[in-house]
């Protein structure tokens, strides 16, 4: 399916009271995409930096702890109101911070950046092989691009039920839209399985930390009844439900 910007945007909104109590994953993704990046462009030390979707501020906060020589960190993401409470979160590093509200596929950028760094939402994009592009141009000679993104299992048991779903891509595929403009120094992938006491645990979940921005329309009783019943049966066992992420990695120099 191809993803409604605006539909992203309210489900984020309506979540942002509630994302980090349920964002585990994301929490996880992010701090293994700063160690990946780490590990593969040693004594990095960037000073202007640009994260998209910094959505709560997760990564935000932890980039800032592990570079802290960054003098000016542009941040952005579909969510105005979010600029608040990353500010409130990074205190007195506020001061470093530019906000876009926008979608960047679209926003001008201002500047170039020694690093472009995104977790869990490279997926979102319309056309991730422009962006690429476009990214390109913004970073400065010897600059970094690290990603997470969300690969083709995610979420596998809701669009096995439901049909519904982005179009992921596999790893090899990133390979390949990655390599048309940069040095890939890093490609791995990861599985997360989340347990639940039941599927209303599930959604749940998912609304609470706005990934649930595919479906068009609410569901009726007989449709969460049915649902409910569909996926006890296919994905329980004595652990509860199931839920899969399918979280992949890139750090990636311009060629």
């Amino acid at each position: 399916m191809i993803p409604d910007k605006q539909r992203i945007k309210l489900r984020f909104e309506q979540a942002a009271a509630t994302y980090e109590q349920q964002a585990t994953v994301q929490s996880r993704v992010a701090i293994r995409l700063l160690r990946l990046l780490d590990e593969v462009v040693a004594g990095f030390q960037p000073a202007d930096v640009l994260e998209i979707g910094c959505c709560t501020g997760l990564l935000t906060e932890k980039t800032l702890t592990r570079f802290p020589g960054i003098d000016h960190f542009t941040l952005c993401d579909l969510v105005a109101s979010f600029e608040q409470r990353v500010c409130r979160r990074i205190g007195i590093h506020a001061e470093k911070i530019t906000f876009l509200a926008g979608d960047i596929e679209t926003l001008p950028l201002p500047e170039h950046y020694d690093l472009v760094i995104s977790s869990s939402t490279l997926h979102w994009m319309y056309d991730l092989p422009a962006l690429c592009n476009k990214l390109h141009r913004h970073l400065y000679p010897g600059g970094v691009f690290a990603f997470s993104l969300y690969g083709k299992e995610n979420l596998h048991e809701i669009r096995e039920i439901t049909g519904m779903g982005l179009t992921y891509r596999s790893l090899e595929q990133l390979r390949t839209v990655v390599e048309e403009r940069f040095h890939i120094l890093a490609a791995e992938e990861a599985r997360e399985t989340l347990w639940y006491p039941t599927p209303i645990a599930i959604l749940q979940h998912l609304r609470a930390t706005g990934v649930n921005s595919i479906g068009q329309q609410a569901w009726t009783r007989r449709q969460v009844s049915d649902f409910v019943a569909s996926y006890q049966r296919r994905f329980a066992d004595g652990q509860g439900v199931r839920l899969t992420y399918h979280p992949m990695f890139f750090v990636a120099q311009p060629r």
